[in-house]
């Protein structure tokens, strides 16, 4: 293909275009959090406004505020421990519905797929009244459980995809060689399949973090999350738009990070067939 083509030209223009319409919303927010409560709530905006840390002063809680950190272990541990028992799950899972397919297995994947249908919020109150009566409410495993469940039927979805680009002689051999189950997924599946299962385990990472609804009811103090600690900015007196834009930065640099050490892994998986 001709890359000065006039209809190539314009693609990547429209390509730019529509990146830089992506990018003005973070950037706004990036520069709003280096303002004062009064610059930010001008209209319209002010961008020769004095720049100031207050916003970060009243995050990190040196003002007098409540600290972020511990709502900001409880959605590392949340993210990481869900994310890591939705891999352990979803391998196997995958492994029978790609490399050793079950019957109608399709109709499985239909069926994984069909879970995340029901609208969340219908759940909510059957799950809330299960964590009082089991004495569960504002504690992490729980939502550690429900970030699992949430997670699962998708990484199972898109590893099912992955692993079916396995080579089968590779299985074979191992097989031959007297590989059992756990040894074969864990020597031979995994290492071939990693580029999905790195972008699966991201995906399932930034769905945990993010998660506001189900840490918003079943969290009170001991167990509250970032997105939920984000939300206490938000009163219905005085001025806080700074204060939240520097929240919200500083809550999504992990999933930022994350995203680009893994970005390679990301990447390569998807293109493996996980999305066509």
């Amino acid at each position: 293909m001709n890359l000065r083509t006039p209809r190539v030209r314009g693609l990547g223009l429209v390509a730019w275009l529509a990146g830089i319409l992506f990018f003005l919303p973070i950037a706004w927010m990036v520069l709003t959090s280096f303002h004062s409560e009064e610059s930010a709530a001008t209209n319209p905006p002010s961008f020769a406004a004095s720049l100031t840390l207050d916003g970060y002063r009243d995050f990190f809680g040196t003002a007098g505020g409540a600290s972020p950190w511990p709502a900001l272990v409880n959605s590392t541990v949340a993210s990481l421990a869900s994310t890591l028992f939705v891999l352990v799950l979803a391998l196997p899972a995958a492994y029978a519905l790609s490399i050793r397919p079950v019957r109608k297995w399709t109709d499985v994947l239909f069926f994984f797929l069909s879970t995340k249908m029901l609208p969340v919020v219908a759940g909510l109150l059957p799950i809330y009244l299960f964590a009082k009566n089991a004495g569960m409410l504002d504690n992490i495993w729980l939502l550690v459980i429900l970030y699992t469940s949430m997670n699962l039927p998708i990484a199972v979805w898109m590893m099912q995809s992955f692993l079916a680009e396995v080579p089968i002689a590779v299985i074979e051999a191992a097989r031959i060689d007297g590989a059992r189950l756990p040894t074969l997924l864990a020597r031979v599946v995994a290492p071939v399949a990693m580029p999905g299962i790195a972008a699966t385990a991201l995906i399932c990472f930034i769905f945990s973090w993010n998660e506001l609804l189900f840490a918003r009811v079943l969290s009170g103090v001991v167990a509250q999350t970032a997105p939920v600690f984000l939300t206490g900015f938000i009163t219905s007196q005085g001025l806080f738009l700074a204060k939240v834009c520097a929240a919200s930065l500083v809550i999504s640099l992990p999933v930022l990070a994350a995203g680009f050490a893994a970005q390679d892994k990301l990447v390569q998986g998807l293109s493996l067939g996980a999305v066509k």
